[in-house]
C-alpha cells in the first residue's frame, strides 16, 4: 500500500465515526421532534374530548359548587338542590345563570310536563332516552326542573322536585347504568330563580312545537351532559 493510500484509509478511520454519530444524533433529534407533535396532538384531542367550547370558567364554577352543593362529589351522594339553594350556589341572576346553558342546545332537551304535573308522557320518554343515551363520554348528567308561577311558591318548590325526581326514576328504570349516582345532579328551581325564557323555545323539547309560551316552557325539566373537566 502507498503512503497515499495509508493516509486515505487513516483519513476514512478517523471521519467515519463522526459521520455515523452526527447521523444518529440527527435521526434522534427528528424521531424526538416527531414524539414531541405526536404528543401535543394527542393532548389537544384529550381537551377537545373533556372540555368543550360552552364550559366557560364561569360554568364551571357553577357546576363545582352546585356538585358539591347537590352532594355528588364529596360524598358520591345524590339529594339535589333546592330553590334557595340553587340561588346561593349561582350567586348571579336568574338570566344569566340560564345563559350559561345557551351553547348546550344542540345536545339538551326541555321535558314539558302537563300543568300541575309530575308524570312523563312517551314523548318526555323519548327525549329523555335520546339524550341520556347521547353521553360523548361527558361525565356529568344534569337535570334542572322548574315550575310555572302559576299556584304557591311552597307547591311550586315540591312540584318542581317531583319533575326532577321523575326524570330520575325514569333512568333508574329505564338504564342499568351503575354510575347513575354518580353522575347525575338534580336542581329543582320552583318558580323562584331562572325561568326559562324565550329563546329555548328553539330547543329539542318534547310538548307540542305549535306554539310557546313562557308558562308551559317552564312546567319543565331541562336535561343535558355536562363535558367540563373540573
Amino acid at each position: 500500500m502507498t503512503k497515499a493510500m495509508q493516509w486515505i484509509a487513516a483519513l476514512v478511520c478517523l471521519l467515519l465515526p463522526a459521520v455515523l454519530a452526527h447521523s444518529w444524533v440527527s435521526a434522534a433529534e427528528t424521531r424526538l421532534v416527531q414524539l414531541e407533535q405526536e404528543h401535543e396532538e394527542a393532548e389537544v384531542a384529550v381537551a377537545a374530548a373533556a372540555d368543550e367550547e360552552y364550559c366557560t370558567a364561569d360554568l364551571k364554577r357553577i357546576l363545582r359548587r352546585v356538585l358539591q352543593s347537590c352532594g355528588l362529589l364529596s360524598s358520591g351522594q345524590v339529594r339535589g338542590c333546592q330553590p334557595l339553594e340553587a340561588k346561593n350556589v349561582a350567586t348571579m341572576s336568574g338570566e344569566d345563570f340560564n345563559a350559561l346553558f345557551l351553547p348546550m342546545g344542540e345536545r339538551a332537551g326541555i321535558v314539558q310536563f302537563d300543568r300541575d304535573s309530575s308524570g312523563l308522557d312517551q314523548f318526555d320518554a323519548t327525549l329523555i332516552d335520546k339524550v341520556f343515551a347521547d353521553q360523548r363520554g361527558a361525565s356529568y348528567f344534569f337535570i334542572v326542573a322548574r315550575a310555572s308561577p302559576e299556584g304557591a311558591v311552597e307547591h311550586n318548590r315540591e312540584l318542581s322536585r317531583a319533575r326532577a325526581e321523575a326524570v330520575m326514576n325514569h333512568l333508574k328504570a329505564t338504564f342499568n347504568d351503575p354510575d347513575l349516582d354518580r353522575e347525575v345532579g338534580l336542581l329543582w328551581l320552583g318558580e323562584e330563580f331562572a325561568q326559562l325564557e324565550q329563546v329555548f323555545c328553539s330547543w329539542n323539547r318534547s310538548g307540542a312545537q305549535e306554539g310557546c309560551q313562557p308558562e308551559e316552557l317552564n312546567r319543565s325539566a331541562f336535561i343535558t351532559w355536562i363535558d367540563c373537566r373540573l
